[in-house]
């Protein structure tokens, strides 16, 4: 954790929807006069798209079908945790982009499935914002979260997760059902291991539970909507949290434990906003002082 150099993570599952949470930010980032340097999580993966296929055809030759991305194996953790510490000593530090498409790749102008060069962060900045899926990761030797000053976990009911991870595969990426279940399945044993423990680490979760049946995702034909879903937030510690205030802020709101709110899904960007830009001014003021 640094004073000077606060870094703000946020941890979840390919399709938990990190990149919505990063949209939020990205607006209070904007209306507070915050300059944030970014890094994806996409971009310390150790191999592109081609390199990735060969790794997991030469694991599986060799008896382990579960090689993915969720695992330390297929990721650059040491040189993340690198970056982390060296912005949070001196502000500094690198990262590149994964290009997933044919538009990422008319703004990059890479071949998708492929990384851009190292970039150094631009300076100077305020904070460094993570969104990836190993944001707060400990152990085979890497320790994320005793760098980062706010951890947020995404983590939507594991049905929804897939749901939403298929629709946007099949459509983004042309997948087929079958072939996003196959991954799904490559990727458990990982997923148990490395991207659950992660949640127990994050300061504040947000869980997204639909109100209606999705109990085959695999067949769903529409992602449920924010209409129809509840989201529960849990803070690690409610310490310094105004409950009463958000309850009143947010319709339809209630508690569910003394560290858990739960709130209509419309209301997700509300409560975000709420929530989060109090505690990055505070780490803002907390800058200030310092320097």
């Amino acid at each position: 954790m640094s004073v000077l150099h606060p870094i703000i993570s946020v941890t979840g599952s390919s399709g938990a929807g990190t990149t919505s949470v990063r949209r939020t930010f990205e607006q209070i980032f904007r209306r507070e006069g915050i300059a944030a340097a970014f890094i994806e999580g996409d971009a310390f993966h150790r191999y592109d798209r081609l390199a990735m296929r060969r790794e997991m055809a030469a694991a599986a030759a060799a008896g382990n079908p579960n090689f993915s991305h969720f695992g330390p194996e297929a990721n650059l953790l040491q040189e993340l945790e690198a970056v982390f510490a060296s912005y949070g000593e001196t502000g500094g530090g690198q990262t590149r982009h994964y290009i997933h498409d044919a538009e990422e790749a008319a703004v990059y102008g890479g071949e998708p499935g492929t990384f851009t060069d190292w970039e150094a962060f631009p300076e100077p900045t305020d904070l460094l914002f993570y969104e990836g899926l190993h944001g707060a990761v400990i152990g085979e030797g890497v320790n994320l979260v005793r760098y980062a000053d706010l951890k947020i976990g995404v983590v939507p009911v594991i049905n929804l997760e897939w749901i939403q991870k298929i629709h946007r595969d099949r459509a983004a990426r042309g997948y087929s059902t079958e072939a996003v279940m196959d991954t799904i399945l490559r990727r458990m044993p990982d997923y148990v291991h490395y991207i659950c423990p992660q949640f127990a680490e994050t300061d504040i979760n947000f869980q997204r539970v639909p109100t209606v049946d999705t109990s085959n995702p695999f067949i769903a034909r529409w992602i449920p909507t924010p209409d129809e879903s509840m989201v529960v937030i849990r803070f690690k510690s409610p310490r310094g949290i105004d409950f009463p205030y958000l309850l009143s802020m947010i319709a339809g709101s209630f508690m569910s434990r003394a560290n858990s709110i739960v709130i209509p899904g419309n209301k997700l960007d509300l409560a975000m906003q709420l929530i989060l830009t109090p505690m990055i001014l505070q780490l803002m003021q907390r800058k200030r002082r310092a320097s």
